[in-house]
């Protein structure tokens, strides 16, 4: 009679497929990068500025310089934006003198325009 010795090593392979399986799902839901913001500027005075990131072919990011707009301008230019581009976010940013009113009276108009993938750009405390 043969006699049976236990196994002391630890069978590994349901955890390599797990984590392969874990691995694709990482992949797959990873956001690619995606394209430079749109940056719009609501100054103390509630006047506005916008500003146009654009990656340069070796995949630095430039600035196309900021330019100063009225409300229908920036409409116009951020529609014309992202329609070359439907992905590129939007951003707001706002000098810490603005009253809150200013900052939502530009997302208002973002939003009423059907502009996506606004958000706002805050600095860090410290900046």
């Amino acid at each position: 009679m043969a006699k049976r010795r236990l196994m002391n090593q630890i069978n590994i392979v349901p955890y390599v497929d797990v984590m392969l399986v874990l691995l694709v799902i990482f992949m797959v839901t990873a956001p690619l990068p995606s394209s430079p913001p749109i940056e719009i500027t609501v100054h103390a005075d509630t006047s506005l500025s916008l500003k146009e990131r654009v990656k340069s072919e070796g995949g630095a990011v430039e600035q196309s310089g900021e330019r100063s707009v009225t409300m229908p301008e920036m409409l116009d230019a951020v529609r014309a934006l992202q329609g070359r581009n439907p992905d590129q976010p939007v951003v707001i940013a706002a000098d810490k003198n603005v009253r809150y009113e200013g900052v939502m009276k530009v997302m208002d108009e973002l939003q009423r325009a059907n502009i996506r993938r606004v958000g706002l750009l805050v600095k860090p405390a410290g900046s």
